[in-house]
């Protein structure tokens, strides 16, 4: 019913930045709350940042300063600026967008996950 598709995931160098996008799609009436998570490997995954449907914003404390969070509401897209990338934010990021369908569900659905390496 909803399909959410990021891109943007890739290699760069400690200090550097990046854009991840995620688009969602399907029988949407209205998205509430998109976020991002991240799951490194052998870690639980863990918020990044979460935006509410009128563009009110709240991050993990590890990426306060570094990162922005934004939405465009006409086109059903989060976006992820990630700037000064540490190794350490290295792991999978997954969108994830509350949506309320045409049937009347409220659902929970998540992108397949874009990997984000930070390294020399």
């Amino acid at each position: 019913q909803v399909q959410l598709v990021e891109s943007g995931g890739g290699l760069v160098q400690p200090g550097g930045s990046l854009r991840l996008s995620c688009a969602a799609s399907g029988s949407i009436v209205s998205i509430y709350t998109m976020g991002w998570y991240r799951q490194a490997p052998g870690k639980q995954r863990e918020l990044v940042a979460v935006i509410s449907s009128v563009g009110i914003p709240n991050y993990a404390d590890s990426v306060k300063g570094r990162f922005t969070i934004s939405r465009d509401n006409a086109k059903n897209t989060v976006y992820l600026r990630m700037n000064s990338l540490k190794p350490e934010d290295t792991a999978v990021y997954s969108c994830n967008a509350v949506v309320r369908t045409t049937t009347g569900e409220v659902l929970s659905s998540w992108g397949q996950g874009t990997q984000v390496t930070a390294s020399s």
